[in-house]
């Protein structure tokens, strides 16, 4: 009996769940191709400056970061978006604006394993890049509600906030930016009372202090109301009122195309990743207390890492994350999948001939299994049954002088003889389950 387990934090997949997150997968492809975004496919491994230039300190602090044989610092990817960034600050730097790209594979975070948290784990990922508009942070947000729509989640919810809100008052009361961060990794975690005592700490006024503490309290399910709410709190910072109405602009257009999103604003709402310069976003069900999505806008990455200056807006969806959510919600998946046929030669002396008829099917895109175990024919039959195929192919000597086969169809039970010639045609219409 082997002792090798998985590495901690990592899992595999077996069939059934292989196939719903191949389905969520494509269901995130089909979207992209939707929207226009075009796939691209960058590398697992990138240099460490890069993914921790604005990863923020969470992030960093659980980075598989490891020196190579060259003795260069590198890093798995925690997330995507640097290495987008750094492929639009360079390789695609004289393309047309904008851009709209998307990806898809493993993502590495040295996270404690938990449900629907592990150390490895899958997203798509959508990046529009040239655009400041609130346009295109609504395109962002109406492309998730689809995909969330298209994989058949329920009662998803949109919790949505805007950094600038934050960044501004923090900015005027004359915390640095190394300070707003730490103040931002606190509140993301929700411990609210460090982070004003960080902010008491960093020489804020007392009027700053409090209008951090309303904001942390103010959320809600009436987009305008909430709104509102914030604008009056905060009228006395030039520049949150401004991203309050950035928001306001961006949430009126999504409202405007008739899609029906399920919206929580929360004034106190903060994103981990420290890129983050406008509007910020996550996705919820009720059954997981884990984002199933996440993004925003980040206008600053790019010409971080030397590219033109150029406004960004993207989303990261957990592709594993949306599988969990699918299973809590027990929802059906719609996977068509072509239901294999079963060829058994009943003798060993027969094998080849049944691995011709195989290839011959599988030429005309029909889902063969061969058996290969050198059962006797009902021991055979016996296995095709427990594993509900529907259709079996016997190959025998009397039959092939005719250049025929058995074909038994094992869900009524009966069996005929059919020129092998025939088989393709006979089969097609029973793929179709």
């Amino acid at each position: 009996m082997s002792t090798f387990k998985p590495v901690r934090g990592m899992r595999d997949f077996l069939p059934e769940e292989a196939k719903i997150m191949k389905y969520v997968e494509s269901q995130a492809r089909k979207t992209a191709e939707l929207y226009g975004y075009k796939e691209i496919i960058t590398p697992v491994v990138e240099s460490y400056e890069l993914v921790a230039a604005k990863s923020g300190e969470e992030v960093r602090l659980r980075m598989y970061a490891f020196e190579d044989l060259s003795g260069r610092k590198v890093a798995l990817r925690p997330e995507f978006t640097a290495s987008v960034a750094r492929l639009v600050a360079t390789t695609l730097r004289n393309e047309p604006k904008p851009l709209r790209l998307f990806c898809v594979g493993s993502l590495y975070r040295y996270d404690e394993p938990q449900k629907g948290r592990f150390r490895e784990f899958w997203q798509s990922n959508f990046e529009l890049m040239g655009s400041n508009k609130p346009e295109a942070d609504a395109e962002i947000l109406l492309l998730t509600n689809r995909l969330m729509k298209s994989v058949g989640l329920r009662n998803y919810k949109f919790k949505i906030g805007h950094v600038g809100v934050l960044r501004s008052i923090l900015s005027k009361e004359g915390l640095t930016e190394e300070n707003q961060n730490q103040v931002m990794q606190r509140m993301d975690k929700k411990l609210y009372d460090e982070a004003l005592k960080m902010v008491r700490d960093a020489g804020a006024s007392e009027k700053g202090i409090q209008t951090i503490r309303e904001l942390v309290n103010l959320r809600g399910e009436d987009p305008p109301k909430v709104l509102e709410n914030i604008s009056e709190t905060v009228k006395d910072y030039t520049e949150a009122v401004e991203a309050v109405k950035n928001l306001g602009e961006i949430l009126s257009l999504v409202a405007k195309t008739g899609e029906k999103l399920g919206i929580v604003i929360d004034a106190g709402f903060a994103r981990g990743l420290e890129y983050y310069t406008g509007m910020i976003f996550e996705v919820y069900v009720p059954e997981l207390d884990i984002a199933l999505a996440g993004g925003g806008r980040y206008n600053k990455l790019v010409e971080l890492f030397g590219g033109e200056p150029t406004p960004a807006v993207g989303v990261a969806h957990g592709i594993d994350r949306i599988m969990l959510a699918l299973q809590e919600q027990r929802v059906e998946i719609g996977i068509k999948e072509k239901q294999p046929v079963m060829v058994i030669p009943v003798s060993e002396s027969l094998n080849a001939e049944a691995l011709r008829i195989a290839e011959t099917l599988r030429m005309e895109n029909i889902p063969v299994e061969l058996e290969v175990m050198g059962r006797k024919v009902s021991k055979a039959l016996e296995d095709a049954d427990r594993r509900g195929i529907n259709y079996v192919i016997i190959i025998g000597e009397k039959e092939l002088k005719e250049d025929a086969v058995v074909l038994r169809n094992m869900q009524k039970k009966e069996q005929t003889t059919i020129k092998i010639r025939e088989l393709a045609t006979i089969l097609k219409p029973s793929q179709a389950s």
